[in-house]
């Protein structure tokens, strides 16, 4: 099987299987949750505790980079359940970056962290070959106890299906900053303004734990790259079952509307950090969707978990199904290869 080296994004699911998962290093007992297909983090036994790490990079940005590479990794962490704690950033910046440039992102990183109560605890950065924009790797890690921890692949047949925010927060975000000449050529100058104001949405720390505390959480994932479609998918493929959901009850917000139209993609498979799905036992629902609203948190449920064999769908507005059982394409990375 050869990766799909002409699409940018995530690597294929079978590719991952057959030429990645293979190849991990020596087994550890200690290991709860290793590398699998929809599971945000690793867990690591360490007796009546439990550490929970992940690493991501941030590729698709340079305007909001740093907060960006803090927010969207701690977000891998909060979603076991857990408050991530510390740290780690690598940084591969391009030769002619300027030390104006570089505060910039650090600030970013500083203010981020602050924020959500992390220590930035070591990496690495260095000036890299034949890159033209500054790339950002972060390392999380917190820990917990292990009964608390949650992971992706823990939906049972006949959960609720509850989504935070909106679909494709990061999407608007991100083209918002990064193609707002274009954009100002086609949606109106304040569209575009408030469109970036949802980098403050991005964060899904408090979605998770609020949940978490409410109880009755089975599975959460955030919706990172491929949107809200994807981590749906993912969450199914995890957790062996089938999921329907319906467009209709997934909330869009205007200014992502705008954007999405203005660029032709698709906000249900644009990147969505920010957008946390929680599959949770259907009595805790409701409970769960207020508690988060007492936060100032909007949250919906937009569909259950089913049987696998009735398959994985999102029902359009337009009557139509939007197939999960094929990897979903980013649509972030053609918006901004056709800009």
């Amino acid at each position: 099987m050869v990766p799909r080296s002409s699409s940018i994004g995530k690597l294929d699911p079978e590719f991952l299987k057959q030429l990645v998962f293979g190849c991990l290093g020596s087994p550890d007992p200690r290991v709860i949750v290793g590398p699998k297909i929809g599971e945000d983090a690793a867990v690591i036994d360490f007796k009546d505790r439990a550490l929970v790490v992940h690493s991501d990079p941030i590729t698709g940005a340079v305007g909001n980079i740093g907060w960006l590479a803090v927010n969207v990794c701690a977000n891998d962490i909060a979603t076991r359940g857990v408050r991530p704690l510390w740290m780690l950033i690598v940084m591969l910046l391009p030769q002619n970056i300027t030390s104006a440039q570089l505060k910039h992102i650090t600030s970013q990183i500083d203010k981020a962290a602050k924020e959500l109560g992390i220590a930035v605890i070591g990496g690495h950065s260095e000036f890299t070959l034949n890159i033209k924009r500054p790339i950002l790797v972060a390392t999380a890690i917190g820990e917990a106890e292990k009964e608390r921890v949650v992971s992706s692949s823990g939906a049972k047949i006949g959960d609720s299906i509850i989504v935070t925010k909106g679909a494709a927060i990061e999407g608007t975000v991100i083209l918002s900053t990064e193609l707002a000449a274009l954009l100002e050529t086609k949606i109106d100058k304040t569209v575009i303004r408030n469109a970036q104001k949802f980098i403050e949405l991005i964060s899904v720390v408090e979605d998770a734990l609020t949940a978490t505390e409410v109880g009755g959480v089975h599975a959460m994932h955030d919706a990172t790259e491929g949107g809200i479609a994807a981590c749906l998918q993912e969450i199914a493929w995890a957790s062996n079952l089938g999921i329907v959901a319906y467009e209709e009850r997934i909330p869009i917000y205007e200014e992502t509307k705008a954007v999405c139209d203005a660029l032709n993609i698709d906000p249900l498979k644009t990147i969505s950090s920010g957008s946390l799905i929680i599959s949770t036992h259907p009595e805790k629902a409701e409970k769960i969707v207020a508690a988060l609203k007492e936060k100032a948190i909007q949250a919906s449920v937009i569909g259950k978990t089913v049987d696998k064999r009735e398959g994985s769908y999102i029902f359009r507005c337009d009557e139509t199904k939007l197939d999960l059982s094929k990897p979903v394409k980013e649509e972030l990375w053609r918006a901004l290869g056709e800009a």
